[in-house]
């Protein structure tokens, strides 16, 4: 199993290095406020591939944030002990 891992992290690796050879030649976004950056187009999409992903990442944090909180509070719940029943009282006589 551990060959198959390296074999596909391998395969991958090898077609994003040619990738990244193949697409060298320059290219030009243009911003607003006649704002231009010329890089290479592969440095181009690794830029805004990160940049996802770390917006992807933060918009996570407010989820992992509100489930830790709510694990405290369980934890803090399920750490008090518990309260002895209380005697049922017997049906008013009427």
């Amino acid at each position: 199993m551990t060959a198959l891992t390296w074999a596909v992290r391998l395969i991958i690796f090898s077609f994003l290095l040619l990738f990244a050879l193949r697409n060298t030649q320059p290219a030009m976004l243009r911003f607003i406020l006649d704002y231009a950056w010329e890089a290479p187009l592969v440095i181009i999409l690794l830029a805004f591939f990160c940049g996802g992903a770390i917006l992807g990442a933060l918009s996570l944090v407010g989820v992992i944030y509100r489930q830790r909180r709510e694990i405290a509070r369980l934890k803090r719940q399920a750490a008090k002990p518990a309260l002895p029943p209380t005697p049922a009282e017997p049906p008013p006589l009427a």
